[in-house]
């Protein structure tokens, strides 16, 4: 003879086992990992968005003029090993953040090839300010080599700064540095 059952039930005693020496185990709790990553990314990538923003506005302000009308320029062969003081009288001084950025030497290292700049930041402006200084290695042909950066931050109002602008890029033969771009932002 065989039993009948209601539909979806079991007899007791068949399907799961009772519970022993303290019941089932815990489920495994689900690990929130993956949230804390992505949420993290997400906030890098607004807190880069919201600087890049801040930077372009405040940086926008007071950079002067973008011409490159007091470009200065310094000579140095790589074989002398020595730098060259770039010229103390400029014609006209450049109005602006790039009026307070000067070359004082440019050299090519002898070890590694890499051109470097001296650069000589004097803040006349009011506030204390943070600078960015762009500056490239050109040859006599005025053919550009290489490129690098200065940066300094918190620069009293008519402090002076020395900084190196140094490339990366190995380059050969004689070059002059020019300062292309100067960003001046307050701190």
């Amino acid at each position: 003879m065989s039993q009948q059952y209601p539909q979806n039930q079991q007899p007791q005693g068949w399907g799961q086992q009772p519970p022993q020496w303290g019941g089932q185990p815990p489920a495994p709790k689900k690990s929130s990992a993956g949230k804390v990553v992505g949420f993290g990314c997400l906030g890098a990538v607004a807190l880069l968005v919201v600087l890049g923003v801040a930077g372009a506005v405040l940086g926008g302000t007071d950079s002067g003029d973008d011409a490159g009308g007091g470009v200065l320029e310094v000579t140095a062969s790589p074989s002398a090993g020595a730098k060259e003081k770039a010229p103390e009288a400029e014609a006209a001084a450049p109005k602006g953040a790039e009026g307070d950025v000067k070359i004082t030497g440019c050299e090519v290292m002898d070890g590694t090839g890499w051109p470097k700049a001296d650069v000589l930041i004097t803040n006349r402006s009011s506030k204390t300010s943070n600078y960015i200084v762009s500056v490239e290695f050109v040859d006599a042909s005025g053919k550009r080599l290489a490129d690098a950066m200065a940066a300094s931050n918190n620069v009293a109002a008519g402090q002076e700064v020395e900084e190196d602008a140094q490339s990366l890029d190995k380059v050969e033969g004689k070059v002059s540095c020019k300062v292309t771009k100067v960003t001046r932002y307050a701190s």
